[in-house]
């Protein structure tokens, strides 16, 4: 026997207009903030064009990503469906991030002893529109970020880019106060330093969904304490429990009954029991028989 629920719907697809109006927005500035840093020469405004291209690139990924997970699937080979796609995006979004930070740190390098000539003018507006531009951005997402890490991902991105819009603005304060450009080149680091640590911290969580580890809030020691606390329930085997995708927690198990055992009942409470304490609404669940040799516990 076994019990499941389809889904009508996920936390990337609800959420698909806030990232259609935040890369358009991230769109348009990015091409202004790259003409100013080549014009202007600021290492920290330059930094962070390459951390909005990152953003722009991320951003379409993520919008393909909910398109297509949302796609029906008409060949019935995607037994799945195409929900990863959104995982995947987010790993996009975490190299992105790392390789902006690396080129600030090889650019850093290759500026140390020279005295570059800033535009600091240019540097503070730009850093003040592209703030202003992020924090819109940021209240777009953030109503996605806690149930989507597609959403999350994107996030993050625009987050550590408002914080790289502060720091070219304190490079442009402190570049037209001293006259040092050396300034420009430490807040660049600092961004590029951030933002190394934000994609470490995101790539963690795709990798635990590509890992198929169990959600970071459930474990299935607890899960497998309870299915064998219900009455008629002699023993569980074969219990999986992973994350298909934001919002979607999945989980399979094998209950062994005991003879005088109503198989409806189990399966009704075990159901039960997963939807209601683990937010697990879709489970796979067989009801097998203690002397039953038909099902053989997998070596995996």
């Amino acid at each position: 026997m076994s019990a499941g629920h389809s889904h009508t719907g996920h936390a990337g697809g609800r959420h698909r207009w806030r990232l259609a109006v935040s890369f358009g927005l991230i769109l348009a500035f990015f091409v202004v903030e790259l003409a100013s840093a080549i014009s202007s020469g600021s290492l920290a405004l330059l930094t962070d064009a390459g951390h909005m291209a990152a953003d722009v690139v991320a951003l379409g990924a993520a919008l393909v990503a909910t398109r297509v997970a949302t796609r029906p699937d008409h060949t019935g080979s995607r037994s799945f469906g195409s929900y990863r796609a959104e995982v995947f995006a987010s790993g996009l979004a975490v190299l992105l991030m790392w390789g902006v930070s690396i080129y600030v740190v090889v650019e850093a390098i290759g500026r140390i002893g020279d005295e570059p000539e800033l535009a600091s003018g240019t540097m503070l507006v730009v850093g003040v529109i592209g703030l202003i531009v992020n924090l819109v951005a940021l209240l777009l997402l953030r109503g996605g970020a806690s149930e989507s890490l597609n959403v999350k991902g994107a996030y993050l991105e625009v987050f550590a880019d408002a914080l790289g819009s502060i720091g070219v603005i304190v490079a442009g304060l402190l570049v037209r106060a001293t006259g040092d450009g050396v300034w420009d080149t430490v807040i660049a680091l600092g961004i590029g330093v951030f933002v190394a640590v934000r994609a470490t911290m995101l790539g963690r969580e795709v990798l635990r969904v590509l890992g198929q580890r169990s959600p970071i809030d459930t474990d299935p020691r607890e899960i497998d304490r309870d299915l064998l606390a219900i009455a008629g329930v002699e023993g569980v085997h074969d219990l999986h429990v992973w994350t298909l995708t934001s919002g979607m927690d999945v989980a399979t198990a094998h209950l062994v009954a005991s003879r005088d055992a109503d198989p409806t009942a189990v399966l009704n409470a075990a159901r039960a029991l997963l939807r209601e304490t683990y937010s697990l609404a879709h489970a796979t669940i067989q009801v097998e028989y203690a002397k039953d040799a038909s099902c053989h516990e997998a070596d995996w």
